[in-house]
């Protein structure tokens, strides 16, 4: 059954709050020297269960979802913008640092280096505060300045308020891409920014560990 918006909610002393989602687990964003963007999720806690879905941003311009639900494709397409959506398959697996994901028309492998600076500062941040939006806006300007395009909170699609709070950063060293069986090219920076919703991935291609929060509805 999808997963629809019930409304406000009342609270103790009347006031009215929408519901909160949470999502967690990892972010994955790189270029390719062909020009498709790749923005992976996995999640390993969410309202639907664990799943993965891929964002891809074509050279010209075409935003494509693909997704392993009818569920998991409503609510993602609900609250980001898309030409395409592709319900299919969607197998990811990480052993020693490599990601291989394989998601209908895309074949995805990947090896992550050494966490960033900004993942040592990160790490540090304890999970109960990074889970909190208030924490996520706080650190929305620094991450403007620090990675152009990165925004860790702003408004989605029907509604929606969203805040990520990132918990790790590692770096994507190689990739091996390729969509109906065509080669993406190597690794390359995420540009331009891909344009899913109100904020890119890093223009360096890497592995954020994040707490998502969607709240469904405007408060």
């Amino acid at each position: 059954m999808a997963l629809r918006d019930p409304g406000p909610s009342r609270i103790p002393g009347g006031s009215r709050r929408r519901p909160r989602l949470r999502f967690e687990g990892w972010i994955a964003g790189t270029g390719t020297s062909s020009g498709t963007r790749i923005v992976l999720g996995h999640w390993r806690r969410s309202p639907f269960g664990p799943f993965s879905d891929v964002m891809l941003e074509r050279p010209g311009g075409q935003r494509m979802l693909l997704a392993p639900t009818p569920e998991t494709a409503e609510f993602i397409s609900g609250t980001y913008v898309f030409d395409t959506v592709r319900v299919v398959p969607v197998d990811v697996g990480v052993a020693d640092g490599t990601w291989t994901v394989t998601a209908g028309p895309l074949d995805l492998r990947f090896t992550t280096g050494r966490r960033r600076l900004a993942g040592y500062l990160l790490c540090a941040v304890p999970g109960a505060l990074a889970r909190r939006p208030a924490w996520s806006a706080l650190t929305d300007r620094p991450a403007r300045l620090l990675l152009p395009g990165v925004r860790t909170r702003g408004s989605a699609g029907a509604g929606r308020r969203e805040w990520y709070g990132a918990r790790d950063l590692r770096a994507i060293r190689a990739v091996s891409a390729f969509f109906e069986g065509a080669d993406l090219g190597a690794a390359a920076p995420v540009e331009p920014p891909v344009r899913f919703g109100f904020g890119s991935v890093p223009r360096k291609p890497g592995v954020t560990r994040v707490s998502t929060t969607v709240v469904l509805g405007s408060e």
